[in-house]
C-alpha cells in the first residue's frame, strides 16, 4: 500500500504538543480561500511512500519526541488516506508513539477504526454554518463535516480546535461569540482553542501554480488582534 506524501517536517513545534514529526499527505477535496498549501490539493498523484517507509522515518525521530511529542498527520486531508493511516497507526501504537490527526473532517465517512488509534485530533473549523462553509471552501460538504464531528464525539478523543482568523471576514467579536456557541453545542472534549492568524506567505504558491487567489487583496492578520480575539473567546 502506498500514499503520496507531499512533505515531511521534522522537529515541528506548532502541530500538536511537544516536538513532532509532521507528515503532510497529498490531496484535498476542499478549495478553501485561505488555504496555505494549494500545492497539496491534487488527488491524482500516485503514491510515493509505503507504510513501512513512513514508519521508519517517524521512528528515526522518536528519540527527540520526549515525554509529550510524537507524530502529526496533516495535509492536504489525511483522511483521504484512511486505510494507509490505519495500517501505519497500528504499527506506531506498538511503539507507544503519540499520534495526532490534523483534519478538516471531509472524506468518505466511517472513521471509527482510525479514530480509535489516534490520541489527539486537531480539528479545523472552516465555518460554522452551511452558507459560509460553501463560500469559504467552495464545496457543499458542511453536513459531512457535522457527520465527522459526531463520530469524533463518539470516539471520546481529546480535541484541539483550530480557527484561521481573516481580516474583514471573521475577525470580529460577533463571529467569535457565534463560534463559541457552535463549539459548545456540537463538539465535545475540547482541550484547547488555537486562533491562527491569516498570512500571505503562500501567495507566491498561487502565482507559481497558476491558481486564482481569492484573498490576494487581503493583508496578513494582525497577530496582536488575533490574540485579543482568542482572549475574548476564553472570557465570554
Amino acid at each position: 500500500m502506498k500514499a503520496y506524501i507531499n512533505k515531511i517536517e521534522t522537529f515541528g513545534l506548532s502541530d500538536g504538543p511537544g516536538i513532532r514529526t509532521v507528515i503532510f499527505f497529498q490531496g484535498c477535496k476542499l478549495r478553501c480561500k485561505f488555504c496555505h498549501n494549494p500545492e497539496s490539493w491534487n488527488t491524482s498523484l500516485k503514491g510515493n511512500y509505503t507504510v513501512d517507509e513512513v514508519f521508519n522515518k517517524i521512528m528515526r525521530c522518536k528519540p527527540y519526541f520526549g515525554d509529550n511529542g510524537g507524530v502529526t498527520f496533516s495535509g492536504g486531508e489525511p483522511l483521504l488516506h484512511k486505510d494507509f493511516l490505519i495500517e501505519l497507526c497500528k504499527k506506531l501504537k506498538k511503539e507507544n508513539v503519540h499520534i495526532a490527526l490534523d483534519t478538516a473532517g471531509i472524506a468518505n465517512g466511517n472513521y471509527k477504526e482510525l479514530l480509535d488509534l489516534v490520541d489527539l485530533v486537531l480539528l479545523d473549523v472552516k465555518a460554522i454554518d452551511k452558507y459560509s462553509f460553501k463560500d469559504i471552501t467552495n464545496t457543499d460538504n458542511f453536513n459531512k463535516y457535522l457527520e465527522f464531528i459526531k463520530e469524533l464525539n463518539e470516539s471520546n478523543k481529546d480535541i484541539w480546535i483550530r480557527q484561521v482568523i481573516i481580516p474583514g471576514i471573521n475577525d470580529n467579536k460577533e463571529y467569535i461569540k457565534n463560534l463559541k456557541k457552535f463549539i459548545n453545542k456540537n463538539i465535545k472534549n475540547v482541550k484547547k482553542i488555537e486562533f491562527l492568524p491569516f498570512h500571505t506567505m503562500a501567495f507566491s504558491k498561487y502565482n507559481d501554480l497558476g491558481i486564482n487567489n481569492p484573498y490576494k487583496d487581503i493583508e496578513a492578520m494582525d497577530k496582536e488582534k488575533c490574540l485579543e480575539l482568542e482572549k475574548y473567546y476564553n472570557e465570554i
